[in-house]
């Protein structure tokens, strides 16, 4: 078959199909041995012909399956080409959502289109690593049943269709219940505003948090927001001179930046706060990274190698994604310990782009990265800011 030539459409969203079915098999039995190199070869293959975008680009560039011996090769895109073209292999006829980036309200969003199997698909890429991360399932002290109650700082899916953090946030829901624990109530406390920003309904919050009458053995919380909006309720408390303790084994999950929609604060004086105002300690409070673009999250984790000395937290994506720090001169993997530009291989990307070059900063620490920030010149982006 020659190549980037048009294919038998049947034919080929069978291929993409299996390959998701595979992929989604693998997910399920969190597989930390998976053959990434073939599987990443296997899919630009697909992708190369499918996705009439990309497709072009990597021609171009004279970058095709026939050409490309590993992964690290594998064209990528940049994440802000998502704002101009439509990198999809599915049918304009059978898209069912679209996951917009979350940058200034004034600017083009970019569009990650979606169909019923790559939702699925997402879906079996976060739970399984964000279970993992978030060590659940959770289980107040002295219960032998595990469970939790669920706080979501953000609005609920009907208000923020086109936001991927709220879409992950309801599947986590979604799962949390299904999965037979003993489960309070799960509540999406965040609200949108006449002008298109987050709030939040400080009622409901303390109403979870705070409750009037407590249980015998209370359930911990599990609490899910952006760094904007845990300021928000950091600042409510203090002003109203509140400070709780939530139970024992509590969570905490703080994702995106803050794009002026509240002050800002270091991430370590951020965790200082929810430590002080609602009793969660550091080892408690995970960060996660995620994209619009992706299909795939990293957590912030420990790092520590046999026989060394505990190293800084770092982000790691799982096992059927990688994460690269470039740098922006030669571009090339940067040494253990250098800056660079942040560039993703997401498997679970089969209908768009698996590889994507970010705008964002990071240090490379073994086979994850610490975050710095964006990259000068580039657009505010962050899921801090999704508007329905």
């Amino acid at each position: 078959m020659a190549e980037n030539q048009p294919v038998n459409k049947h034919r080929m969203n069978k291929a993409l199909s299996s390959f998701a079915a595979r992929l989604r098999l693998a997910m399920a039995r969190q597989a930390h041995h998976l053959d990434f190199d073939v599987l990443a070869l296997q899919l630009y293959a697909l992708q190369f012909q499918l996705n009439p975008a990309y497709g072009k680009i990597c021609a171009a560039r004279g970058l095709t399956p026939g050409t490309v011996e590993d992964w690290t090769q594998i064209p990528f895109v940049p994440a802000k080409a998502f704002k101009e073209l439509e990198f999809s292999s599915i049918p304009p006829d059978e898209r069912t959502a679209v996951f917009h980036s979350s940058g200034t309200l004034e600017q083009k969003p970019s569009r990650h289109f979606h169909c019923a199997e790559s939702l699925a698909l997402y879906e079996a890429s976060l739970w399984p690593w964000f279970a993992a991360n978030c060590r659940l399932p959770l289980a107040a002290p002295g219960c032998a049943e595990p469970g939790c109650q669920l706080l979501i700082l953000a609005p609920p899916p009907e208000q923020a269709p086109h936001s991927s953090l709220v879409h992950m946030f309801e599947t986590v829901r979604q799962n949390l219940g299904a999965a037979g624990w003993r489960s309070g109530r799960s509540v999406f406390c965040g609200r949108l505003e006449s002008h298109g920003a987050w709030g939040l309904d400080f009622e409901s919050v303390l109403a979870l948090l705070k409750p009037d009458l407590p249980s015998p053995i209370p359930l911990p919380q599990l609490i899910l927001g952006t760094a904007f909006s845990f300021v928000h309720l950091l600042d409510f408390l203090a002003e109203n001179q509140l400070r709780l303790k939530l139970p024992r084994g509590s969570r905490v999950m703080e994702t995106g930046g803050y794009k002026n929609r509240s002050r800002f604060l270091p991430k370590a004086e951020l965790h200082a706060l929810i430590t002080q105002q609602l009793g969660v300690g550091r080892e408690n409070i995970l960060c996660e990274y995620g994209m619009s673009e992706l299909s795939s999250q990293a957590y912030e984790s420990d790092v520590q190698a046999p026989g060394s000395r505990l190293q800084p937290r770092a982000f790691r994506f799982p096992p059927w994604a990688r994460g690269q720090i470039i740098s922006p001169e030669t571009g090339r993997e940067v040494a253990d310990g250098e800056t660079g530009l942040i560039r993703i291989f997401d498997l679970a990307n089969v209908y768009s782009v698996a590889a994507i070059q970010t705008e964002d900063l990071g240090i490379r620490r073994g086979d994850g990265f610490e975050l710095i920030g964006r990259a000068q010149r580039a657009e505010p982006r962050g899921c801090s800011l999704m508007t329905a």
